[in-house]
């Protein structure tokens, strides 16, 4: 083993082992149910703020987005991240602090909970959907979180690709079995000033060896499209294709995706005091902007270091952009071959990746785990237990979804990833729809309810598999068509059938006042 992959290593459990602790540390405020998974709605306006975004953004911060711009310029990336900068603006104003109010109203502490009880939807239905949803579309997105994981730690040190990816699993496992929500906030607010830093030091180092500032912009101009909103540039003609509205329409919709996030919409639930969210709305919007920004321009500067020989090509495949998105492990392996101090460094900046992968991880874990022992063990088939009985019930249950992941990411040659596109549709359009219109909306009832999650949930499978392969005009990400349909289904069926009760009327009209 070189003295910088020695360094590396050390770096990296220097942080697996500083999660552990934070993880432990919470169990010991997880005294019950509503704490392993609601954190006993104890979160304080940065953490609920910053745990929030690190849940959120996963290695697409760091990987996906850089490489994106990278390889084909700053329209692809620049679309996506303008509709996620929106979407979590706008998601924090107008989801937030009603949520927050309205979830502890009816006493909720998961989504499909919040659902149930804010219909009283006696028959169940709104909360089984709900917890099917999670289970279909996190385990998979889990399991993608695994294999990043294991796919970095096999490429810096030679290990087999299924030892590593278990033992990150294992300690994901660990520090989220013992502390639950609270272990996974903190561990993720930790991990987001981790990412920060990361992507400062990767910034700084690639702009000083691709020759400065002016000459990174002055060799992104010489590429054609590349600093264009309206073009992407095109590796294997070395011109420009035009990006039209189209385009960039599909990749702003990503942003709709935001208000049926169940990891994010929990951040929401879990807030100390619905008053200081205007505080972690602040927080979150800016640290998005900045972090999402900073992501683009590393690409840009990465291909920078790249045309003055600096950084070998990552453009394998001219039509990919799959190696592109390595582009920040290499530069840490650059940065960590100058001796063992750098390897610190360039340790310090693979644990960002690692922290960007797991903050997301963790929190799937937490509401898969949710959905199967609190909505359906408890609610739906009626199982009764002890708080005891029942604390032991979410960590084999979480324990027994992260097994389901791991088998899933087994295979280091999987399209695993792809699912995370999917799972974001899915989830946009089954709690979307609704979350909105059961916030704003006093005559939404549990039909129009159960008629737009079923809606939404199904035109995301039938758009991709049935219509987008057509092409054309058809080819558009699955989630806007779907929550357009969950949206129609829930004010057309809500308007046919019965008017929600009084109580549940008088309800709506006292959280509208808080």
């Amino acid at each position: 083993m070189t003295t910088a992959q020695i360094g590396i290593l050390v770096a990296i459990g220097v942080y697996l082992v500083g999660m552990l602790i934070i993880g432990f540390m919470a169990s010991r405020n997880t005294n019950d149910v509503g704490d392993f998974y609601l954190g006993g709605r104890k979160l304080g306006p940065f953490v609920t703020a910053m745990s929030a975004e690190a849940s959120d953004m996963s290695s697409y911060l760091l990987m996906g987005v850089p490489g994106l711009a990278y390889f084909s310029g700053i329209a692809d990336a620049g679309w996506t991240v303008f509709g996620l900068a929106v979407g979590t603006y706008l998601n924090w104003l107008f989801t937030a602090k009603r949520l927050r109010n309205y979830s502890e109203k009816v006493n909720a502490i998961t989504i499909p909970d919040y659902f149930r009880n804010r219909f009283r939807d006696h028959s169940n239905i709104t909360l089984l959907v709900g917890a099917i949803a999670i289970i279909v579309f996190f385990v998979p997105y889990t399991a993608s979180g695994f294999s990043a994981c294991g796919k970095l730690f096999m490429n810096l040190f030679d290990v087999k690709y299924e030892v590593a990816m278990v033992i990150s699993a294992i300690v994901i496992i660990a520090y989220t079995t013992t502390g639950g929500f609270l272990a996974a906030s903190r561990t993720d607010f930790v991990q987001s000033i981790i990412m920060s830093i990361a992507l400062v030091i990767v910034l700084g180092y690639g702009i000083y060896h691709a020759g400065g500032f002016g000459a990174v912009v002055d060799n992104a101009n010489k590429l054609a499209g590349f600093l264009d909103l309206s073009a992407t540039h095109n590796n294997v003609t070395g011109g420009a294709d035009s990006y039209g509205i189209f385009n960039k329409i599909t990749m702003f919709c990503w942003g709709l995706g935001y208000f049926g996030m169940p990891h994010i919409l929990l951040r929401f639930m879990a807030a100390k005091d619905a008053k200081q969210l205007k505080l972690s709305r602040r927080v979150a919007s800016i640290w998005v902007v900045i972090s999402l920004a900073v992501a683009i321009f590393l690409g840009i500067v990465g291909r920078a270091m790249t045309e003055v020989g600096a950084l070998d090509s990552l453009i394998e495949d001219p039509t990919s952009a799959s190696k592109a998105e390595t582009l920040i492990v290499v530069i840490a392996k650059h940065i960590a071959e100058n001796g063992f101090g750098y390897a610190l460094i360039g340790g310090l900046i693979i644990a960002g990746i690692l922290a960007s992968t797991m903050s997301t991880a963790d929190s799937q874990l937490i509401a898969a785990s949710s959905a199967v022992s609190e909505n359906i063990f408890r609610d739906t088939f009626k199982i009764k237990m002890s708080e005891k009985a029942a604390m032991l019930t979410a960590r084999l249950t979480l324990i027994v979804v992260a097994v389901l992941g791991v088998i899933i990411a087994w295979n280091p040659d999987s399209s695993v990833f792809n699912i995370v596109s999917f799972a974001w549709a899915g989830f946009g359009a089954v709690f979307g729809p609704i979350m909105l219109f059961s916030l704003f909306w006093k005559r939404t009832n549990t039909a129009g309810a159960i008629a737009g999650m079923i809606s939404g949930g199904l035109m995301v499978f039938i758009w991709k598999y049935l219509v987008r392969p057509l092409g054309g005009g058809w080819d558009l990400y699955e989630l806007a068509p779907a929550f357009a349909v969950s949206a129609i289904f829930i004010v057309v069926v809500s308007l046919i059938t019965k008017a929600p009760s009084e109580e549940i009327q008088a309800e709506f009209d006292e959280v509208k006042a808080m």
